[in-house]
């Protein structure tokens, strides 16, 4: 009897296990930490790893991209349908510093399997998640006796993401003729819970200042000189003050002009999701919780743009009393920017209003770092159907949709390439990126294998981008 084309790809993906897993576990042994110079030739030689491994699933092409820092992957697989779509996928070979010393229960470079999930920096974050992409392409080939895949596929694997990516939108623009593709899909993303499989539908921008107030050219004396001159301070403590209105709302004229604002459907949506506040504020370590009024917890941290203080600085910091008049104050912003919102602009707006709310006499400094824009795709896009359509077959039942209100790289692809970015994760909570013993389920890593199984088909087919 013959299988069904889902029980195909299963098949396929079970009788391949070992062999995928064998090879991950090789990859999770490098330890590519973009951040410390001295594994700046473990992350050559895991992208020169990649790259090899790339070629050896099938891959046309695979090759190691020079950047002012570290190296990038790139892999092409062309497909022999005339009219395919192309897709291009996004993640990164790069990962955070570990140490056993940190609080891990076994060497973060030494990949472990304990009962039903594998340990190790980079298990969820993000090379398992890069790599259920090569089984899931030979599945795809398998179940549907293909010779290439239903779509003109891409890969690019960056290896600074996790040092913030300074070099990522320059590679992009320089190679946006190789990079080109009508979709983008990043797996460096994940899912609400193991039993609430999601797509991410979007991500915040972000832009970050610092603005530094002076006022007299060295601290004086607060009974000769207060009252009588300006005091940064104060200046700075009345700024901060100015940032939002009684509703939680940033008072920055300006701030609000363009945003896409949430639909009904997508309130609807968020607000079926099984979200437990009071489990939230204990892992936010918070007692309350506070925001724009009008919005829900999800809707503030996933939807609506914010404006933070992240520091603020000034005057006499040391035990006891120093009654002077500091000369000198700061305060650190940064602004989660949502669809509509251009960094730009933001800068712009940000800059009038510091000018307008400090007061005479204080001389001020703005410096703004590099932003990252925000990308969102609507929920009826096409190409978005196609992920959810694929992902439920894999998991065998409805998949919601939420965003990140984190910010990251991808928009940078959207931006350059024009392409929607679609977000294609398998990781949960509780696999603990940035932290001591990151792991990821076994049994959801392979649900990610058979997601991108089913994804080129149903893309190749369901989807035709306009020219």
């Amino acid at each position: 009897m013959s299988q069904t084309p889902d029980s195909a790809v299963r098949t396929y993906i079970e009788q391949h296990r070992a062999a995928f897993l064998d090879d991950l576990v090789a990859w999770l042994r490098i330890p590519s930490v973009s951040a410390q110079p001295d594994h700046a030739l473990d992350v050559r030689r895991s992208a020169d790893w990649l790259a090899a491994k790339l070629k050896e699933t099938g891959f046309t092409t695979a090759e190691v991209w020079e950047t002012q820092g570290a190296p990038a992957v790139f892999a092409e697989w062309p497909s022999d349908e005339p009219e395919a779509p192309t897709v291009l996928v996004y993640g990164h070979h790069d990962v955070q510093p570990a140490a056993r010393e940190d609080g891990w229960d076994s060497d973060p470079f030494e990949p472990v399997v304990r009962g039903n999930r594998l340990y190790a920096r980079g298990a969820a974050d993000d090379k398992g998640q890069v790599f259920f992409h090569t089984l899931g392409v030979r599945a795809h080939l398998a179940a549907t006796g293909r010779t290439a895949p239903a779509v003109n596929l891409k890969l690019l694997i960056e290896g600074e993401e996790e040092s913030g990516s300074p070099h990522f939108r320059a590679l992009v623009e320089e190679r946006a003729g190789r990079l080109a593709a009508d979709a983008v899909i990043v797996s460096d993303t994940g899912m609400w819970s193991e039993d609430t499989p999601t797509v991410c539908t979007g991500m915040r921008g972000l832009a970050e200042c610092e603005i530094r107030m002076y006022g007299p050219d060295q601290d004086i004396h607060s009974g000769s000189f207060g009252g009588a001159v300006p005091n940064p301070a104060t200046a700075a403590a009345r700024l901060v003050t100015a940032l939002h209105d009684e509703h939680a709302r940033v008072a920055i004229p300006g701030f609000y002009d363009d945003i896409v604002e949430l639909t009904d459907e997508e309130r609807a949506l968020f607000a079926e999701l099984p979200f437990d506040e009071e489990r939230w504020l204990r892992t936010a370590k918070s007692h309350a919780t506070h925001g724009e009024a009008g919005f829900s917890t999800l809707e503030r941290i996933w939807a609506r743009p914010t404006a933070e203080v992240n520091g603020i600085g000034g005057g006499y910091q040391g035990p006891g009393s120093k009654t002077i008049i500091p000369s000198s104050a700061m305060v650190k912003l940064s602004f989660r920017l949502v669809a509509g919102q251009d960094p730009d602009r933001v800068e712009k707006a940000v800059r009038a209003w510091a000018e307008a709310e400090v007061p005479a006499g204080i001389r001020h400094e703005i410096s703004f770092a590099a932003a990252t824009r925000p990308c969102l795709t609507p929920l009826g896009h096409p190409a978005l159907q196609s992920v959810a359509r694929a992902m439920g077959r894999a998991f065998e039942k409805p998949i919601r949709f939420t965003r990140e209100g984190g910010s990251g790289p991808a928009a940078d692809l959207q931006d350059v390439l024009g392409a929607p970015v679609l977000f294609l994760g398998i990781s949960v909570p509780s696999d603990g990126w940035h932290a001591p013993d990151e792991k990821v389920e076994l049994d959801l890593l392979l649900k990610g294998v058979e997601t991108s199984a089913y994804l080129w088909g149903d893309l190749a087919e369901h989807w035709r981008p306009m020219p």
